[in-house]
């Protein structure tokens, strides 16, 4: 939708994965509301071949760079598909789901469970949060996220930054810096205010980088996994 028109409405679209993390919607032209004008852009992939950009005309609003097509791509199932940029809506359904951010993985699965574990956190050898009720969320390709209610953790050591980040599956995050040990460790913990309905779990927890901390599970220490995030 963009400012209460629609731009694209399918029961045909298709997944293709540009990064290697989530897909993006590609969708048959005849799906496309309103005029797709060539503007001279071009989209280089090297596997999915040259694109050219397109601006969408709908009822006399002009919504610049709004799409690319691959008419010559190798992938010859791209080549009569269009690909809408995400910020030219306003907001996006699958069903009558709202998505946000982007579309979400079918290989992705989200799971957050109320636990009894034993969970310490310890920073520069000072414990930062104690806990047996965590939740622990689990996201398919991620390490399993140990999430902690505010009065089990040393708040105190905690202050907030500016950072945020957002995500399709659980939404937007905001960010603590941890000082322990001696030093001030940025962005090492956050949370999860108003999450989205498959993450209401963890509303108002918080969760620290198992990259970047170490925690002790029913007394036993895990080891720091390596992921994008160490």
């Amino acid at each position: 939708m963009h400012r209460g028109h629609i731009v694209v409405d399918s029961r045909d679209s298709r997944f293709v994965w540009e990064v290697p993390y989530y897909p993006a919607w590609y969708f048959p032209l005849d799906s496309v509301r309103g005029e797709l004008i060539e503007n001279g852009g071009t989209v280089r992939s090297p596997s999915r071949g040259e694109g050219t950009r397109y601006d969408l005309v709908m009822d006399g609003v002009t919504i610049p760079d709004a799409a690319w097509r691959h008419l010559d791509s190798p992938v010859e199932e791209l080549r009569d598909l269009v690909r809408i940029e995400w910020s030219a809506a306003d907001s996006w359904f699958e069903e009558d789901v709202e998505v946000f951010v982007h579309p979400r993985s079918p290989e992705v699965r989200i799971d957050a469970l109320p636990s009894s574990r034993h969970v310490r956190v310890l920073v520069g050898g000072e414990v930062i949060a104690d806990s047996a009720r965590p939740t622990v969320l689990y996201e398919t390709g991620l390490p399993a996220r140990y999430y902690l209610p505010k009065s089990d953790v040393r708040m105190d050591l905690l202050a907030s930054t500016e950072s945020g980040s957002e995500c399709p599956y659980k939404g937007w995050a905001e960010y603590w810096s941890v000082t322990a040990g001696g030093s001030t460790h940025k962005d090492l913990a956050w949370g999860y205010p108003t999450p989205l309905p498959e993450s209401e779990a963890v509303a108002g927890l918080v969760c620290f980088y198992n990259e970047k901390v170490d925690i002790e599970l029913d007394g036993v220490a895990v080891e720091r996994p390596k992921t994008k995030f160490s």
